[in-house]
């Protein structure tokens, strides 16, 4: 993080620019996600402390998402797409999205142990220090596989999610860990080809700045491979199903196909079109995990009446 001053006057702030540093957005895939991993869980949970506990899970990922505007708000002020950002735009001080980050961080681990486990508060805290230390302020800026290694830390909350019901781990919490873990590469490189030199601007060593549009194209396309054959064969697990199996053999047949557009294209069709091939891969696979876990949600809604399951 390099030393940036910004201005600030007290009626600039409001509770919407301390709400937009825990993202907003990231947090509903965390809190959706964490939700399915407890409710797939073999262990039924009060419904007073399923709420508690996700609620916590919410306040975390808001605790890493502020420190990780803290940290980066070098960068986000040169970045178009986060350039409006509270911090950049000089609304909030660096020094109160640190604090308001480590806040809560402590607020949601110490909750989280009260309410439900020592298991899953210290599994929340490792991914907050994991988002915020080893993605944020390591990864991101020193290697081109910053997305992929970094991507461990918005797979952890449908575990975290099946620690609180179980207070254990178990291969089904692992294999929801996988599809997202799997899932964020391509998600993220389909958003660097069309965000252009946003990355380049900001000196951040994302894939298409330091190994070219061509070698992310053919990386999506394999990863997109590889988490197709995990997401279909999750169906045969105890969290999958025959419904989820259809699901995802239509889920992955769509992303594949939209992976595979964008490998057979060149730059030159590419900003000829406006990247919409990209653009389109990209709100697609918004759709594609939340789908996913949706159905695994619906699977185990279902199981206890023996519609759901194998």
């Amino acid at each position: 993080m390099t030393d940036v001053s910004y201005t600030t006057t007290e009626k600039d702030a409001d509770l919407g620019d301390y709400f937009a540093l825990m993202k907003p957005r990231v947090m509903q895939l965390v809190v959706f996600t964490a939700l399915v991993g407890l409710l797939a869980a073999p262990v039924s949970v009060h419904p007073v402390i399923a709420f508690a506990s996700i609620l916590f899970v919410a306040v975390g990922a808001g605790a890493s998402g502020a420190l990780n505007m803290w940290w980066d708000a070098d960068i986000d002020a040169v970045m178009r797409r986060t350039s409006k950002r509270p911090i950049p735009a000089g609304k909030v001080q660096p020094g109160e999205a640190l604090n308001l980050g480590v806040a809560l961080s402590g607020l949601s681990v110490m909750m989280l142990a009260l309410s439900a486990n020592l298991l899953a508060a210290g599994l929340l805290a490792f991914t907050i220090f994991f988002y915020a230390v080893i993605y944020s302020m390591w990864l991101k800026r020193a290697t081109p596989q910053n997305i992929v290694i970094g991507g461990a830390a918005g797979a952890f909350p449908p575990v975290i999610g099946w620690v609180i019901a179980t207070g254990s781990f178990s291969v089904e919490a692992w294999l929801m860990f996988a599809l997202i873990f799997m899932w964020t590469p391509p998600h993220f490189w389909a958003l660097a080809l069309f965000m252009k030199s946003d990355y380049d601007d900001a000196g951040v060593p994302m894939l298409t700045v330091t190994h070219g549009r061509k070698s992310t194209r053919a990386h999506i396309i394999v990863y997109t491979v590889l988490l197709a054959i995990l997401a279909v064969g999750t169906g045969f697990t105890a969290i999958g199903g025959p419904i989820y199996l259809a699901a995802a053999v239509v889920l992955n047949a769509l992303f594949l196909k939209g992976a595979y557009d964008i490998w057979r294209r060149d730059e030159t069709q590419a900003e000829a079109d406006g990247y919409a091939v990209e653009k389109k891969f990209f709100r697609l696979s918004l759709w594609y995990l939340f789908a996913h876990f949706g159905v695994i949600l619906l699977e185990a809604v279902l199981r206890p009446y023996g519609l759901g399951g194998w």
